[in-house]
């Protein structure tokens, strides 16, 4: 079979065609694609609803995969060759303050991003900057690998909250992103671990993420929990997750809504003295937290993979995943 790709050319129009891959560059790496796993940003591109300057028709999207290291380019060292692997996105300067401080996810030069103004992993083959790729264990399962990039995303939220072994932590979002999370905020060994979600149908998945408790946003108790960890990104979540922790506690917001109507009031933030934090993707940092979780068998993201497609159906998989029928929907080049 040729290989492949799926194009979106413009908002409403994606099409399977064929692509050669092209040999990889100096410092590149070719990587044959094993699994690549669909995202709400994807869904953006597809409807036109990604903000200006964060896509560029026509994309290969594809930012969450996981692959083998096909060829190299000149400058970069054949041992990856064959070996599993996932990948980072966004292209950073280096150079830049934000680069000079790790923060490479918060570039100061034009955004640019796999999957988004660069082609992705909806694909046979993804070309890519060799440093940007994790190595995984040989024989890693290539299949959850897939989510590693949600994992990281999660991931640096739970390094800037800091969780420590006996506090109560609240995981507001049983999508894959919260799941992830509350994976990741299991190993602190909490008190307790609350996923806090309307779909009550995603409790026994929680618990089997770490969760010693689910609740509905109505029944969350406020003001109980040290840290809280917003995964949800829907209208009023925000505010919920900051009526969660108690004074003086930490909390992360991964996922805010485009149009929020309840946003957190600042009144509420001063009187309770908490420390809020936002998260934008993932720096290496995170990369580096969420793939040695895995290795290490903490992060076990193959708990929320659920529904595959081959590459050829990928308008199908969309739709899957808008239908929310699934915690994490992937193609299968």
């Amino acid at each position: 079979m040729d290989p492949r790709a799926v194009v979106i050319d413009r908002p409403g129009s994606l099409h399977v065609v064929a692509r050669e891959p092209g040999e990889p560059g100096p410092g590149e790496a070719l990587v044959r694609v094993a699994w690549s796993g669909i995202c709400g940003s994807d869904r953006e591109i597809l409807a036109g609803g990604r903000p200006e300057g964060f896509v560029r028709y026509p994309v290969v999207p594809g930012h969450e995969w996981s692959g083998t290291v096909a060829a190299v380019g000149a400058g970069v060292s054949p041992d990856l060759l064959g070996r599993p692997v996932v990948g980072e996105g966004f292209r950073s300067c280096q150079e830049c303050d934000a680069c000079r401080r790790g923060e490479n996810n918060l570039c100061a030069a034009e955004y640019d991003e796999t999957g988004f103004t660069r082609p992705g992993a909806w694909a046979d083959f993804l070309a890519l900057p060799a440093r940007l790729l994790h190595v995984l264990p040989d024989g890693a399962d290539l299949r959850a690998a897939a989510a590693l990039e949600p994992a990281a995303c999660a991931a640096e939220a739970c390094l800037r909250l800091a969780a420590v072994a006996g506090d109560r932590v609240a995981v507001v979002g049983a999508g894959a992103l919260g799941l992830l999370g509350a994976q990741l905020l299991a190993a602190a060994s909490p008190a307790e671990l609350v996923v806090v979600d309307r779909n009550r149908e995603r409790a026994e998945l929680a618990e089997s993420c770490g969760a010693t408790g689910f609740s509905t946003p109505e029944a969350a108790p406020h003001g109980r929990f040290d840290v809280v960890l917003e995964a949800a990104g829907a209208p009023g979540t925000a505010r919920l997750a900051t009526r969660l922790a108690r004074r003086g506690g930490r909390v992360a917001i991964a996922a805010l809504a485009a149009e929020d109507d309840q946003p957190p009031a600042p009144t509420e933030l001063v009187l309770s003295a908490l420390a809020v934090t936002a998260v934008f993707g993932a720096p290496s940092r995170a990369w580096t937290h969420a793939v040695r979780a895995f290795a290490a068998g903490a992060l076990d993201p193959a708990r929320i993979t659920g529904r595959t497609y081959p590459l050829e159906d990928a308008a199908a998989a969309l739709r899957a995943h808008a239908e929310q029928d699934a915690v994490k929907v992937l193609l299968h080049p």
